[in-house]
């Protein structure tokens, strides 16, 4: 994909996952405010602002408006935390900047990547020794990988584990999960959301326990999720990549959309 072609997609991606998200749990709202698309959740769940189309003359009042909204949500005794989703295209050029002055902090910034799905699908899906996948089904399987997690990232994500148990109840046809084992030790796992009728399916996951990792696991499964999306018609495979998985995923063929931070508000 050249650079044309680069900012089609990007402008796809921008009308179909954020101006047109959709709630990404049955808990789950999404709301257009104006100038603003944002995720309220009741519960446990994500909670924050996905899109903004502002400028210097209205962004300061929207990021005030925001904070009033989520603050709002303590009286109901609801999380008041929130994310605003921010792109280096987005406008005004220094909403970023505005984000930390209202009281935000940036989280590590992820690179967003983009790659034709045929052009992975035809990628060899050949376990490396030792490994088999695993097809993520249920609450047992939801488990290992949460296990694979915490070996990967050392941390417990029990927000994503809700995340996916609500999508296999709710929607199973919007998740695909799979874990991979070295026999019976889960040492990698990985996830592709599909929204309906869209033409992008978002890669999250991968991280490989230490011990396994430079053996090709985690290109195994980016191939087996890629292959899973091409017989479903889904044309783009999409990533926001931190820098450990960036390098991996460009040498796969993906290509660079952006860059995106996301900005914390904690009340």
């Amino acid at each position: 994909m050249d650079g044309t072609e680069l900012l089609k997609v990007r402008a796809l991606y921008d009308a179909q996952m954020r101006r047109g998200a959709q709630p990404d749990s049955a808990s789950a709202r999404v709301e257009r405010v104006g100038a603003v698309v944002r995720q309220t959740v009741s519960g446990p769940g994500w909670n924050g602002v996905v899109w903004s189309d502002l400028d210097a003359g209205t962004a300061d009042a929207e990021i005030a408006a925001q904070i009033a909204h989520f603050a709002g949500r303590a009286k109901a005794g609801e999380a008041t935390d929130f994310e605003w989703k921010l792109y280096d295209h987005d406008r005004p050029a220094d909403l970023g900047e505005r984000l930390r002055a209202a009281g935000f902090v940036p989280e590590p910034a992820e690179t967003l990547l983009v790659a034709r799905t045929a052009d992975l699908a035809a990628l060899p899906v050949r376990p490396p020794e030792g490994i088999t996948l695993r097809v993520v089904t249920d609450e047992a399987g939801v488990d290992l990988m949460m296990e694979a997690h915490g070996r990967a990232f050392a941390t417990e994500s029990p927000r994503i584990r809700e995340l996916v148990l609500g999508m296999l109840r709710d929607a199973p046809d919007t998740v695909e999960a799979v874990v991979a084992m070295a026999g019976d030790t889960p040492v990698c796992a990985a996830r592709m959301e599909m929204p309906r009728g869209v033409s992008f399916a978002g890669l999250w996951g991968g991280g490989t326990d230490p011990e396994w990792r430079g053996r090709g696991i985690y290109r195994l499964l980016v191939a087996h999720r890629a292959r899973l999306a091409a017989a479903r018609g889904i044309e783009y495979l999409q990533v926001d990549a931190t820098e450990d998985s960036r390098p991996i995923l460009e040498r796969l063929g993906f290509k660079v959309l952006g860059v995106t931070v996301p900005y914390v508000w904690e009340g």
